[in-house]
């Protein structure tokens, strides 16, 4: 029969640093960082760092998506240039440290963090200086695959907050992996005591995801985080000549599911050849376009976005 301590060390997964255990779980014994963290109790060293520096930051907002391919990284991207447009200070973290696009899409590909004697600079972006942080401006090569397992993840996130000089800002916006996931806690847990003003959630008209969405939903209210509203992305497509919209999915849904659950829809983003090619290139749609519908559309979500946080 199987020791109740056997049993223990089976169940233990990972460094308990985040729960109430550390120091005292199984999977403690043996590490020789034991006694720190015995010492320590459950007080992480970095948090005051972190609390000092998110808190000069008036808003922080968590861009989320309960599946892959909605387009979540690039909502995030333009939903900065958009507010940046309407003169705001504004940082970018890229949390999805498996899968970083933050370079190519704010256009800081080849540059390099420096790490300075006060901390890491943030890249900053041609849009408007956008300050900018992604595990992808850390690694030598940009094939390089990451596999990380989650203490190592949750190690680089809390150094983006903790090491990285943002400085005063009106907004930093945190583009994380779909799904949730040890990013997701991670975040949470460190930015608890800045109190983040929520979560914007990416979702397409399609119903598959939809149904996606109601689980982030959950996960958001689970977690104590609000929900500033939802955004329909890849809504109808946008004839690049007369701008005429026609709908090649199903329209709608993410407005009727946040009736539904009695959250603030915060606008449709359509499918626009000219906004994947200033993706594509690193190129922000109100430079290149600025008089575009999808420009306008993209400036009434960032609108959206500042009444749902001032409100």
């Amino acid at each position: 029969m199987e020791s109740k301590k056997g049993s223990e060390k089976a169940e233990a997964v990972g460094c308990p640093s985040e729960t109430g255990m550390v120091g005292k779980a199984a999977v403690c014994e043996g590490c020789p960082g034991r006694e720190l963290c015995m010492q320590l109790g459950n007080k992480d060293p970095d948090q005051e760092v972190i609390d000092v520096r998110m808190k000069v930051i008036k808003h922080k907002i968590l861009i989320l998506s309960g599946k892959g391919g909605v387009g979540k990284s690039s909502v995030a991207a333009t939903l900065t240039m958009a507010l940046a447009k309407l003169s705001k200070k504004v940082g970018l973290v890229d949390l999805d440290i498996c899968g970083p696009s933050t370079p190519k899409l704010m256009n800081v590909e080849g540059m390099s963090v420096i790490n300075s004697q006060w901390g890491w600079k943030p890249l900053i972006s041609p849009h408007d200086s956008i300050k900018v942080m992604s595990v992808g401006s850390l690694l030598q090569h940009t094939d390089s695959a990451v596999v990380w397992r989650g203490p190592r993840k949750t190690q680089i996130i809390k150094r983006f907050l903790k090491d990285t000089l943002w400085g005063k800002l009106d907004f930093i916006v945190f583009d994380t992996p779909p799904g949730t996931s040890d990013e997701h806690l991670t975040v949470i847990n460190v930015l608890k005591n800045s109190q983040p003003d929520g979560a914007v959630i990416v979702s397409t008209p399609q119903a598959l995801s939809l149904g996606t969405i109601r689980k982030e939903i959950t996960f958001c209210r689970k977690m104590g985080i609000k929900i500033l509203g939802i955004v329909e992305n890849m809504s109808g497509f946008v004839c690049p000549c007369c701008e005429e919209q026609t709908d090649l999915f199903s329209s709608g849904g993410a407005e009727s599911l946040a009736s539904e659950y009695g959250l603030a829809f915060l606008g449709r983003i359509p499918i626009d050849q000219r906004l994947t090619e200033c993706c594509e290139r690193g190129q922000s749609i109100f430079t290149q376009y600025p008089d575009s519908a999808t420009g306008r559309a993209l400036l009434d979500v960032a609108n959206s976005v500042i009444e749902a946080v001032e409100r």
